[in-house]
């Protein structure tokens, strides 16, 4: 077996995962970084390796979930996991030890306890609802969430919302560094030669985004509107709901494969919304403004984070409020009248190079 400096432990169907994994091999030129994972496509979800991408595998789960996602997915997929615990443990244990004892970054939640029952060294990123909402839902959750926390080298985490989030369940202080975004591709897809014009919505399809209430807000007060829907992943029962809703100049577009296609729709999109029910950090957000749209979201800390310049192309919404859709899409034509330029605190922040090499010098190799 091959000897290795990084393991990205994840999903492949993950976007964070696979853009934290190829970025820090932009990075870490000089090192080995390899991705190590336990699936690669199932319950709908698709695999987003790539030719050049350096991929070990665990105990690989697919054919024994569904190809779709099925009302009984999640339960089904957290027994097979759990059944298949001891052979991934021991697998992770044989590979670590095996690959010189490399440094383990665990994305997300289901990775780091698999890391710390197979009690190797780990780095550790957790989701958002993986701090925010589960832990208040389940005690036996907030236990389990508490000892793998606690069994983290460092917990990196992307707001500070995660980060106190994370020091009120397991006392143990986590690294506020953003996910960073490719502010490279998004400059090589260039300005398209024509005006923008769509309303996008393009976070999950699940019932925490509130998509229903786009549309709802759309009928109510400005029923002429086309908005696009995009989406990485979607549950396809609240899909369908979704799906009933939309008029015949919405356009469903689904899931965008390469980052360039987004960041494509994203240059020609006026108005971006996200509108959760909770939220950290969203990378997509910060990925639309750097697009130069702008974006209707719900009161969170994360907009008072912002730098200036980023801050300046969110609109607030209420959407208790009417009008909300309506107001929000007449600010988007009044201030995409304006060029966005990132000042140099939302490059020095956001910038996904600059992100992952502090990570690399402070986590990886700082002992």
């Amino acid at each position: 077996m091959d000897n290795w400096d990084i393991v990205i432990l994840g999903g492949v169907s993950d976007f964070h995962a696979m853009d934290w994994y190829r970025a820090v091999r932009k990075i870490c030129v000089d090192r080995s970084v390899v991705f190590l994972t336990d699936s690669f496509e199932a319950e709908g979800f698709d695999d987003l390796s790539q030719q050049e991408d350096r991929i070990e595998k665990l105990f690989i789960i697919d054919n024994l979930l569904p190809k779709k996602m099925q009302r009984w997915s999640r339960p089904w997929r957290m027994f097979v996991k759990l059944a298949l615990l001891p052979l991934q443990i021991m697998r992770l244990r044989r590979f670590y030890f095996a690959s010189g004892k490399p440094v383990v970054h665990a994305h997300p939640m289901y990775f780091m306890f698999l890391s710390r029952l197979a009690r190797i060294p780990y780095m550790g990123t957790p989701q958002g609802d993986e701090l925010l909402i589960n832990p208040n839902q389940s005690r036996l959750y907030k236990y389990l969430v508490r000892w793998v926390l606690r069994g983290c080298r460092a917990v990196i985490v992307d707001s500070e919302q995660m980060k106190q989030a994370a020091k009120n369940i397991a006392g143990i202080e986590a690294h506020v560094i953003q996910n960073g975004i490719n502010i490279a591709e998004i400059h090589h897809v260039g300005e398209l030669n024509r005006p923008r014009f769509r309303v996008v919505s393009n976070r999950g399809m699940a019932d925490i985004y509130q998509i229903e209430k786009i549309i709802h807000a759309r009928d109510a007060r400005i029923a002429d509107l086309s908005i696009t829907f995009s989406y990485p992943f979607a549950d396809p029962h609240y899909q369908d709901m979704v799906c009933k809703l939309m008029s015949e100049q919405d356009e469903n577009i689904g899931r965008s494969e390469l980052k360039s296609d987004l960041f494509t729709l994203l240059k020609e999109a006026l108005l971006v919304i996200s509108i959760p029910k909770s939220d950290s950090s969203p990378r997509s957000v910060y990925e639309a403004i750097f697009c130069g749209c702008c974006v209707a979201a719900c009161s969170n800390l994360w907009i008072d984070e912002l730098p200036a310049s980023m801050r300046s192309r969110i609109y607030v919404v209420d959407i208790n409020n009417p009008d909300w859709l309506k107001e929000a899409y007449e600010f988007a034509l009044k201030t995409s009248k304006i060029s966005f330029r990132p000042c140099e605190d939302a490059l020095n922040r956001y910038d996904e190079a600059s992100s992952l090499r502090l990570v690399a010098e402070r986590f990886y190799f700082g002992e």
